[in-house]
């Protein structure tokens, strides 16, 4: 597997689980009580974009390394990802 191709892998993965992350932890400022003026009371009372993007790298990097080790040990054999990539046979 080519450099190339890891890392676009861990890049999908990354970006999927950040969207898995987004959500955790998020209290909007109705549920707070910290109405801000000129706001979408469901707006996010606090957000911590930094917490949550540590969080999504060592959850993806964990995904990956499985993926990888799996990959590498032919745990996953390569016949078997090709056969349930393709489309249906009628």
């Amino acid at each position: 597997m080519s450099t190339t191709t890891v890392v676009a892998i861990y890049f999908l993965i990354w970006w999927i689980t950040l969207f898995a992350v987004l959500p955790f932890g998020v209290r909007s400022q109705h549920e707070s009580g910290a109405f801000e003026t000129g706001t979408d009371p469901g707006a996010p009372a606090s957000h911590v974009m930094w917490r949550k993007l540590g969080y999504t790298t060592v959850i993806a990097t964990v995904i990956f390394g499985l993926l990888y080790f799996a990959y590498t040990r032919d745990l996953i054999p390569f016949d078997f990802l090709r056969r349930i990539s393709q489309p249906p046979h009628s």
